[in-house]
């Protein structure tokens, strides 16, 4: 979601938005679903699901199979996927980064990407004694209950970040009310420290931290994540320990997302990236410019200003 549709900026054409809600369903090459199922996920009459997967159907995102009466993933749209994933060359180079860190930290380490009320793993590295962490590329994880929502919700203008939630409660209630609560101590989590922490709000048996990040590319911001298991890491661990490379993560990613507004070549030399001295302290700089039509050319750093930057 971007942070000029939550606030409200421009026309949205149902019709489009209510298409992409029913292919959002589809969690998973593999998932099957009929128009009931996809009515009861998406909160859409049966009629409009129905004439929505015609449509779809017919322009190959969706196939319907006849002996389970539901419907897939279409070719066209795991073409459209696969061209796109091609095409971010920044990719591998991102991995790098986080598989560094998965040789010294026993879980798993994301950088994810938002969508509506989640974040997709983009990419992702896990150690290899990491036990009950599952995540992988393309796993979707719920924005309230996760230390990476928090962490991109926190960092969004605080209007913007006000229009998310009141969207989210009309949508996801539950979902809401365990994140509003939060928000305000998240936003000066990420003023003072750079990061956000979340313990046992996804799953008792798991503790994460997180720090958001600018993309030019995009304009949007991403997260880098760090999932551990809370019998070994406490918050206080997470502080201590974990945070430092985090912050470490974050700069050496920014960089990269920084670096020829995110157009990143393959044959990049890799580069020892060091923390930036004051990326603890995320500054209250050009607000809302994406919404104004502009945006000031920044240096790489963790999280800054614009389309509802803090």
């Amino acid at each position: 979601m971007l942070a000029r549709d939550a606030s409200g900026e421009g026309d949205v054409i149902q019709v489009v938005s209510r298409a992409f809600d029913v292919l959002r369903c589809f969690e998973g090459h593999e998932a099957r679903l009929g128009n009931l199922e996809i009515s009861n996920r998406c909160g859409l009459p049966r009629s409009t699901v129905s004439r929505l997967t015609h449509t779809l159907t017919r322009m190959g995102q969706l196939v319907y199979l006849p002996r389970d009466q539901k419907y897939r993933i279409g070719l066209s749209a795991v073409a459209m996927s696969t061209s796109m994933m091609r095409g971010l060359q920044l990719r591998k180079l991102i991995r790098s980064r986080l598989e560094e860190v998965a040789e010294d930290i026993p879980g798993t380490i994301g950088f994810v990407i938002p969508d509506r009320f989640y974040l997709v793993y983009l990419e992702f590295a896990r150690a290899a004694n990491a036990l009950g962490l599952h995540s992988g590329t393309g796993t979707r994880i719920a924005m309230a209950r996760t230390a990476a929502g928090h962490a991109y919700v926190a960092a969004l203008d605080e209007d913007v970040g006000n229009a998310v939630l009141a969207e989210m409660e009309r949508e996801c209630p539950e979902d809401a009310r365990i994140l509003r609560p939060r928000l305000e101590d998240n936003r000066r989590a990420l003023r003072e420290d750079g990061y956000v922490t979340a313990c046992g709000s996804w799953s008792p048996h798991i503790n994460g931290i997180a720090a958001p990040l600018w993309s030019p590319q995009y304009q949007t911001f991403v997260v880098v994540t760090i999932g551990l298991l809370s019998t070994m890491y406490s918050e206080q661990r997470l502080r201590e320990e974990v945070a430092p490379r985090l912050l470490d993560l974050s700069h050496a990613i920014g960089g990269i997302l920084e670096s020829n507004d995110g157009h990143i070549l393959n044959h990049i030399e890799r580069k020892s990236f060091k923390p930036a001295l004051n990326m603890n302290v995320i500054k209250a700089e050009t607000r809302n410019e994406l919404e104004a039509g502009a945006r000031r050319p920044r240096p790489a750093r963790s999280v800054r200003a614009g389309d509802g930057r803090r």
